[in-house]
């Protein structure tokens, strides 16, 4: 197990390496850019949705600013709408942000810093990246945590009890309500529990919007955790659709195919209960798959499993963030929070893979090439 664990721990190396370097290719190309932004914020030209973010590239400049250059007329420039502004400012714009440099240079310096977890600052606001990753955090975990304990809890029983009833009333009918979830995407579910929930167009129970009230801080604890959970019903609940779905054929089709083995007629044929049945040889094999799959379905539901979710319910979490930063060409955000994200992912595989090896000592990786 020791040299499997240094093999995949070395091979995290270039795996992360070749994202990142894939990534950045990808960004030299797409249209527009940091300096862009700026000069469209200065000209007035920033109408989209991406004009939300306040505040300007390391507070040096702002759309408040007068334009500088208004007299030099037009230049040649490589950015749209830069004709008519100093040469010597967009070259100011070019340093801030660093492209001044060739990009191969600009690469590999990102990735000595990120190498000694020095991320950097976010373009458009004046905060390191950590930081702002530390303040999406507690929204982003909130979501992830019950959503995957809340499937987990209601999926696996209800799993088991139709492999266990397999072709029965029960089986049937749940089969069509869960092939029904599986097929609503979780967007569109979330907008039917607001029309029908949250004041739309029937009943008003739930909250629209945020984690809390804003009178939050004044109720007693009690109140403030019941105030908590109301608020993630209607998110938590549009979230697990999907997920509810998948995990429950996958428990189902996981106790099915281990009820139909040998060994499971001969502990019938030697006098076991079904229960013993079940619970004393079924459950440890059928489960493997689906226990070795909780690190990675946790890390997928609060990093990457919510970005609409968190948009329609006004939530600002982790996957805000990435969007925001995306559209905002937000580069130290983008390519850090891809960074840390990667290599969570990386780790949280191998997780799975030690996990697999803790319920069933029998599973050895050593003979297994990465």
């Amino acid at each position: 197990m020791t040299a499997y664990l240094i093999r995949r721990l070395l091979f995290m190396i270039p795996t992360i390496f070749g994202i990142m370097l894939i990534s950045f290719a990808v960004v030299q190309f797409a249209p527009g850019g940091p300096v862009e932004k700026v000069i469209a914020q200065l000209t007035g030209r920033d109408t989209g949705a991406t004009s939300r973010v306040s505040g300007s590239p390391g507070g040096d400049f702002s759309a408040g600013q007068q334009m500088p250059g208004g007299d030099f007329g037009a230049i040649n420039s490589k950015y749209r709408g830069a004709q008519g502004l100093d040469p010597e400012f967009i070259k100011s714009l070019e340093k801030q942000f660093g492209f001044d440099k060739p990009a191969y240079e600009r690469f590999f310096l990102m990735m000595w810093n990120y190498i000694r977890f020095d991320f950097g600052k976010s373009y458009f606001r004046d905060v390191s990246v950590l930081q702002l990753i530390k303040e999406k955090l507690p929204v982003s975990i909130s979501l992830g945590i019950w959503m995957t304990l809340l499937t987990y809890l209601i999926s696996i029983p209800l799993g088991i009890r139709k492999a266990i009833e397999d072709g029965s009333r029960f089986d049937t009918w749940t089969s069509a309500v869960i092939i029904v979830g599986y097929a609503i995407p979780g967007f569109l579910f979330a907008i039917l529990l607001i029309v029908l929930f949250a004041g739309g167009s029937f009943w008003n129970f739930f909250p629209l919007r945020g984690l809390t009230s804003d009178y939050w801080s004044a109720l007693p604890w009690y109140s403030k955790i019941l105030d908590y959970f109301w608020h993630l019903v209607l998110p938590i609940s549009a979230m697990m659709l999907s997920a509810f779905a998948t995990m429950t054929l996958l428990t189902k089709n996981s106790f099915l195919d281990e009820i139909r083995k040998q060994y499971v007629l001969t502990a019938r044929a030697k006098g076991c209960t079904q229960t013993q049945v079940l619970y004393g040889h079924v459950f440890r094999n059928a489960m493997l798959i689906v226990i070795a799959g909780f690190p990675g379905a946790f890390v997928h539901a609060f990093f990457s499993g919510s970005l609409l979710i968190e948009t329609i319910f006004s939530l600002d979490g982790l996957g805000l963030l990435g969007f925001e930063s995306v559209l905002n060409r937000d580069y130290p955000v983008v390519f850090a929070t891809l960074f840390i994200f990667s290599l969570v992912g990386l780790v949280i595989g191998l997780i799975s893979d030690l996990t697999y090896t803790w319920i069933d000592p029998r599973i050895d990786f050593e003979s297994r090439e990465v």
